[in-house]
């Protein structure tokens, strides 16, 4: 009785079975995961080359989300393959690319590296045709290979810090895996761009750690490897509009830590081209957080000695600011009289054609805010003895806005850069100097004649009182010096006292006095 009501029983299908029935069936079979992922099966026409199909599993992401992924063999072609095979295809490839090759040795050249270069070109082409499908197997597979070849630890920097100019002379260097690696950047690209990706998914494999890892990629040496990370995180910023936030604050502290920290950085000015065009496209009126990163970030950005290597990317950035809100101009004015360089001419002609540029977008409301120190600093630059940054300069006269500006405050401007003027015309070496001072003064005579005289008057007022003060200073040195001759202090310690004390702000005034 038992047995029989055994055989009656439905007999459990061998793994052997069932991997045999979904071979055979004509139809198409889906088997679902623990999550609902939907995998195709094995067709005829290639079961009798596969001996075993295998599972696929990952150590980066998570394991059930593969569960139920059946992976062919993946050194066969997309060509060999039925349609329903190429997206486990597809999976199978993007796991065998997960092993790293090294590249250290130049002359070593494996039979795995070239099967991996080979993969690679085809997951490229595969991707680029649009056949692929990016379901959650598909975007886990593709965010551990990419996690895999792309994510690494840069060599310690051996490089001297000695700076020529501004820029530095070296070679750039060049990563010795970029065939590959310029192929996996080429599969991110390819993957962020995808038509048809669902950025709900796709931002839970792409999160914050992926775009933290990648944005430590910006300091490699290689420029092509930072010129492809460009890309993406600007594709990554538009795709996935969640992580915004969290980009604009990794972004700013790594500026941070450039700027306070280490003045060292090689993807600054990459960060800047795409801020560059993430600003532009800020809602007015600006929100608090993106005016703070302008004076917290930005403005800083002017102290560390390489400027020049991102100043172009800086500038563009700073004017796009002022461009959406034009109340910011009085900052970034104030900022770069804060960085103004004293001793590097170099810098000074950057800081200078920035200004030029700041300037033409200022309000006449703004410019009465900053016009005195401003012009200050001006004056300063006139009276340069480096003839490059005196000439560059006198050419802002040239630049109508600016002009119109100083006209219509003239009665404050003349007096702080007229003395500067005459003291070129004086003293200046290089002629091209010379010539255009001469010029600005003929424009000064020709805006307010009455006012240059005065300016004039004045100045041979000051000069006077400073002659004088510069006399009496000298004959009360000689007094002091007479005195100290006569009486060495050695010899009557408590004899005399010497008190001194400012004399109008011009010099010194001492006193000497007999102590009974």
């Amino acid at each position: 009785m038992l047995k029989q009501i055994l055989i009656k029983l439905p007999r459990k299908l061998q793994k052997s079975d069932l991997l045999d029935s979904s071979g055979s069936d004509s139809g198409n079979h889906t088997s679902n995961s623990g999550n609902g992922v939907q995998c195709t099966n094995i067709g005829n026409s290639i079961s009798s080359r596969l001996s075993v199909v295998k599972r696929v599993s990952s150590a980066v992401f998570p394991a059930s989300i593969m569960v139920g992924v059946e992976a062919v063999e993946p050194y066969l072609s997309f060509t060999d393959v039925s349609i329903l095979q190429k997206q486990s295809l597809f999976i199978s490839k993007l796991n065998l690319c997960c092993e790293v090759s090294d590249f250290s040795d130049p002359d070593k050249t494996s039979a795995e590296q070239d099967l991996k270069h080979q993969t690679l070109i085809e997951l490229v082409d595969f991707v680029s045709t649009g056949s692929a499908k990016f379901n959650e197997p598909a975007i886990a597979a593709m965010c551990k290979m990419c996690a895999v070849n792309l994510f690494r630890v840069f060599p310690p920097k051996y490089r001297s810090n000695s700076i020529s100019g501004e820029v530095e002379d070296e070679e750039p260097m060049f990563d010795p895996s970029w065939s590959n690696l310029q192929l996996v950047y080429d599969l991110l690209l390819g993957f962020i761009t995808y038509s048809s990706l669902d950025a709900k998914v796709a931002k839970k494999y792409v999160d914050h750690s992926f775009i933290s890892r990648l944005l430590d990629l910006f300091d490699s040496e290689d420029p092509r490897e930072r010129d492809c990370l460009k890309t993406i995180l600007h594709r990554i910023y538009g795709k996935l509009m969640v992580h915004r936030p969290f980009v604009r604050k990794a972004v700013s502290n790594i500026i941070y830590r450039f700027v306070f920290e280490t003045e060292r950085h090689n993807g600054i000015a990459e960060l800047l081209e795409i801020f560059g065009s993430i600003i532009s496209g800020f809602a007015v009126p600006l929100k608090e957080e993106h005016k703070m990163f302008l004076w917290k970030a930005l403005i800083p950005l002017h102290k560390p000695k390489l400027v020049g290597v991102y100043h172009q990317q800086l500038t563009f950035c700073v004017v796009q600011f002022i461009d959406k809100d034009p109340k910011l101009a009085d900052s970034v004015i104030k900022g770069l009289l804060k960085y103004w360089p004293v001793t590097n001419s170099q810098k000074e002609l950057m800081f200078i054609s920035e200004l030029e540029e700041v300037l033409e977008m200022t309000s006449m409301a703004e410019f009465l805010k900053i016009m005195v120190p401003l012009f200050r600093r001006i004056a300063f630059c006139l009276n340069s003895s480096h003839y490059q940054v005196a000439e560059r300069t006198h050419l802002l006269w040239n630049n109508e806005h600016i002009l119109n500006l100083v006209t219509h405050n003239r009665q404050v401007i003349f007096p702080l850069i007229f003395p500067a003027l005459e003291r070129n015309s004086e003293n200046h070496w290089n002629q091209a100097v010379l010539n255009l001072t001469q010029s600005i003064k003929k424009m000064l005579c020709e805006m307010d004649e009455e006012l240059v005289l005065a300016c004039r008057q004045k100045m041979e007022e000051e000069n006077s009182q400073s002659s004088e003060a510069t006399e009496k200073r000298k004959l009360i040195w000689e007094r002091l010096e007479t005195a100290a001759n006569v009486i060495p202090p050695a010899a009557c310690p408590d004899l005399y006292v010497i008190t001194i004390k400012r004399f109008r702000g011009t010099g010194f005034q001492a006193y000497v006095s007999a102590t009974p």
